[in-house]
């Protein structure tokens, strides 16, 4: 009864450690220096900035953004307007100039093109969903900044969305 007990135990704690091993090795591999060099997103996009002059609006922006509804209050007749949603710097991304027979100006998630005049851009924004929506951008003579917005009837009630890129690359 001792030995069978044993042998148990024994072959238990073989078939667990080589569970150990196997994950301490596995670790191992997965901590050990690639030879190749690994680059990140945002590195690749300011090596493609650095390489060649960029367009002006080209850059690696920061993105804010808000909703706000105007309408009647239930019950009442003056018209009101609140935020709804609100959110600072909630992504980062990449605006690069996309030359031929595409139809686009640049390309960020969507498509922007540019309007008469050269400061003003419409920006198609593609969802997979097939919720596709357009904004119309303005930018500062730099391109420093774009503000975009977008507004929507729904029923009695006005929705604005409103969108702001802020450069952070190149300055």
């Amino acid at each position: 009864m001792r030995r069978i007990t044993f042998l148990w135990i024994l072959s238990a704690s073989l078939l667990l450690g080589g569970c150990s091993f196997e994950k301490l090795y596995k670790t191992r591999l997965a901590n050990a220096p690639s030879p190749y060099e690994q680059i990140d997103f945002q590195s690749l996009v300011k090596r493609y900035l650095k390489k060649e002059k960029p367009n002006s609006i080209e850059g690696i922006y920061s993105v804010s953004g808000w909703v706000t509804k105007k309408g009647k209050a239930f019950l009442g007749s003056e018209e009101k307007e609140r935020t709804t949603d609100r959110k600072e710097n909630y992504a980062q991304v990449a605006i690069l100039a996309d030359p031929g027979d595409t139809g686009r100006d640049y390309i960020e998630l969507g498509e922007f093109n540019i309007a008469a005049g050269g400061n003003i851009l419409v920006y198609k924004h593609l969802d997979p969903k097939k919720n596709n929506s357009s904004y119309t951008f303005t930018t500062d003579s730099h391109s420093d900044m774009l503000e975009g917005i977008r507004v929507d009837n729904e029923g009695g009630t006005t929705v604005t969305y409103r969108l702001t890129y802020v450069k952070i690359f190149p300055k």
